[in-house]
């Protein structure tokens, strides 16, 4: 027969227990979402937007092929981004790791305006214009 001070642990040990599938329930139901995961098809009205190569370039050379970075000088990553064929080569690159996670350029995720002309650019067939 057990004592009431093994009943005592047990009953403890059922709420602890019980507290932590509790806390893992609620946990697993915070998380971050990105706008490009979650709505993959949501896009910038390109209609309304410059997207040519030219602007394209413009953003690599400001924003992604700087010195240290993607100029051929740094290679970061192996990645040089200045020419047409290396940016449109690493066309899936760049839409994942600047448009989707925004995790590039380090410093800042690339601006909204930004972020359209990318999107539009790529959704043309990336034009060299």
């Amino acid at each position: 027969m057990k004592n009431q001070h093994q009943r005592h642990n047990e009953k403890c040990l059922w709420k602890l227990t019980f507290f932590f599938i509790v806390l893992i329930i609620l946990g697993e139901g915070c998380y971050y979402d990105k706008e490009e995961i979650i709505y993959p098809t949501a896009s910038s009205d390109c209609s309304t937007v410059k997207a040519t190569f030219g602007s394209v370039k413009s953003i690599m050379t400001s924003k992604c092929a700087t010195a240290g970075c993607h100029n051929a000088a740094g290679a970061a990553g192996g990645m040089v981004l200045e020419t047409y064929d290396q940016i449109k080569a690493k066309a899936d690159r760049i839409r994942q790791r600047a448009i989707v996670e925004r995790t590039m350029p380090p410093s800042a995720p690339l601006s909204t305006s930004d972020v359209a002309i990318l999107k539009c650019w790529m959704s043309s067939g990336m034009p060299n214009n």
